[in-house]
């Protein structure tokens, strides 16, 4: 065989494995007792997310990627697999905020050139999954308080 034939057999093939659909759902068991055990209100595996960056600089940027959210009564957690790519939960300090646009929730975190977001389309009820965020937003150490 020659070597042009073989290179584009592998890169078929990668490309093939590499589309295939692999769950990003899967939590430790001692993470997933954890949220067990704080009650799992919503929970929703393998969406596609988009992750934005650098929101309104130069430098900013956005990737879209497969992860799983789980929303508890005390936590919500973005990961892949065991890749925890944002968590929030009562003793986060920093500025949260969550936008419901249709079907569309994009959650915020941090401000102004540090600002970050997670937008994804629940699957189901996205205003049932947007009140059951803000009321883990709500109780952060960061959030702001209305007197």
């Amino acid at each position: 065989m020659h070597r042009g034939v073989v290179a584009a057999a592998l890169l078929a093939l990668l490309a093939v494995t590499s589309s295939c659909s692999r769950s990003t759902g899967k939590l430790s068991p001692e993470l997933l007792q954890q949220l067990q055990g704080e009650g799992i209100v919503r929970r929703a595996d393998d969406l596609w997310i988009r992750y934005s960056h650098g929101i309104g600089t130069s430098r900013g940027g956005w990737e879209e990627h497969r992860a799983s959210i789980v929303v508890t009564g005390a936590r919500i957690l973005i990961h892949q697999n065991d890749r925890v790519l944002i968590e929030i939960t009562e003793l986060s300090t920093g500025r949260y905020s969550l936008r419901r646009e249709g079907d569309r929730l994009s959650l915020r975190s941090g401000e102004g050139r540090s600002a970050r977001s997670w937008a994804f389309h629940p699957m189901d009820d996205p205003e049932g999954w947007a009140k059951d965020m803000r009321r883990v937003l709500e109780r952060t150490a960061g959030a702001v308080r209305q007197p």
